[in-house]
């Protein structure tokens, strides 16, 4: 059974940073590449950022220069850095990972929620 484990969120006041950590088996790490999905009260589950098995990263408009995904091959654990928080950030951020391409997730962490609010 392969296990995406998100750590990281909490409440955070709006401009300040965050960093979210997933954590999985080395197998899954080293053939898959792999994504952060959030989901705000009342709305759909979005994509954020992706990144590929060789590191090359993908991020949607609404967080390009204020976030950083990556991933550390030592610890198996793909990051996400956000920074310049926003109350619109606010959601259930959730690690996935693929096999396929276009990207399309085959395997769901719990989630993790974040809250950015003064």
């Amino acid at each position: 059974q392969v296990q995406l484990v998100e750590s990281g969120g909490g409440l955070v006041q709006p401009g300040g940073s965050l960093r979210l950590a997933c954590t999985t088996s080395a197998t899954v790490f080293g053939a898959y590449d792999m994504a952060w999905y959030r989901q705000a009260p009342g709305k759909q589950r979005d994509l954020v950022a992706t990144i590929t098995i060789v590191g090359s990263p993908d991020y949607v408009d609404s967080v390009r220069g204020r976030f950083t995904i990556s991933r550390d091959y030592t610890k198996s654990t793909m990051y996400l850095q956000m920074n310049r928080l926003k109350p619109e950030d606010t959601a259930v951020y959730y690690c996935t990972a693929s096999n396929s391409r276009p990207y399309n997730p085959r395997y769901w962490g719990q989630g993790t929620q974040v809250t950015v609010s003064s």
